[in-house]
């Protein structure tokens, strides 16, 4: 009889943590995941795809090696997807610190208890295209050298380099997947995609009458969480410990994905979108442009299973919906 396998994802709140625990359940895992012991646990992403009564919900403190110990005591598992972070950009530069401790010394920590404890686990770490920040090129990929330009993506590239220590000096396997952006329904409004689509929604239904937006000119690579999450899977099934880059491989401006929100709606973005110099960041990166195909080729994966067109049709509707039925005040 096949053994059932079990994954312990960390950063299970969020958007992609949610995504992956709903594809591991369907694959028949047994899915465990930690979260921070608040006042007030988020798990409305969980709720909303009505999967949070599937899961093991542990609370861990990323911080403590004793907690992180505890947690795989509990799951047992055979894979671990690290995706907790601090992961705003922005609030790195006003939080340096303790983005370096929870996004970089965090996975020290875990690394160095999986090392201890049980050194046979499969180990994920989401990396991110941060860190190559000011890498002036076109497409970036596995080989291209880092140079991040905020405390996130260098916090982020101590991870990534402590994870590839890891995996050659104690053999574990152990590997990263550079993510680029990639967005959905389900991410936070703090995100200037989900910023767009929940404003070009409010103002569509009257309930707002601007958007105030940084850099329009700013280029990222964006793709849709779903089919991301898919590819950190397929990592971990291989016989062995890869990095690979998480891209859609096109390019567009904050200005194009405001444009295409807006028009789902009938609106032109031009009537409603105000430039705000706040908005702008301290070192900002122009643009990023990811290279998966080697991702493409050694996991048979598909990086455009959803357009660029599909995935903001996928978020406007879904916040239009949501306005229509529980109005401006709802938390989401």
């Amino acid at each position: 009889m096949r053994k059932i396998k079990s994954a312990l994802i960390t950063g299970i709140t969020g958007q992609d943590g949610t995504y992956l625990s709903k594809f591991l359940l369907e694959k028949g895992y047994k899915v465990f995941g930690t979260y921070r012991r608040i006042s007030s646990p988020n798990f409305w992403r969980l709720e909303h795809l009505g999967i949070k009564d599937k899961i093991k919900l542990i609370p861990c403190d990323l911080l403590d090696e004793g907690s992180l110990a505890t947690a795989l005591k509990i799951s047992d598992p055979d894979e671990i997807y690290n995706l907790a972070a601090q992961s705003f950009v922005d609030a790195s530069f006003s939080e340096p610190i303790a983005t370096a401790q929870i996004t970089g010394l965090s996975v020290l920590r875990l690394l160095e208890v999986i090392r201890l404890l049980k050194p046979k686990i499969r180990f994920y770490q989401a990396s991110t295209s941060e860190m190559f920040g000011g890498v002036k090129k076109g497409s970036l990929n596995e080989n291209t050298p880092f140079y991040p330009k905020s405390p996130y993506g260098v916090a982020k590239l101590f991870a990534h380099w402590i994870t590839l220590n890891y995996r050659e000096s104690y053999n574990l396997f152990a590997c990263s997947g550079i993510l680029f952006n990639h967005e959905s329904p389900l991410r936070g409004q703090e995100f200037v995609t989900r910023k767009i689509t929940s404003a070009a929604a409010k103002i569509k239904l009257g309930l707002a009458k601007e958007l105030r937006l940084g850099n329009l000119d700013a280029k990222r690579d964006w793709g849709y969480a779903p089919d991301y999450c898919e590819c950190m899977y397929l990592m971990l099934q291989k016989k062995s410990p890869e990095d690979f880059v998480i891209a859609s491989g096109e390019n567009h401006t904050v200005r194009e994905f405001v444009q295409k929100a807006f028009a789902c709606l009938g609106l032109d973005y031009r009537d409603y979108v105000k430039i705000d110099k706040s908005f702008f960041r301290p070192s900002d990166v122009p643009s990023l442009l990811g290279d998966s195909k080697k991702a493409q080729k050694e996991l048979n994966w598909n990086p455009r299973k959803t357009s660029f067109d599909q995935l903001i049709k996928i978020m406007v509707e879904a916040d239009l919906e949501r306005y229509q039925q529980k109005g401006p005040g709802i938390i989401f």
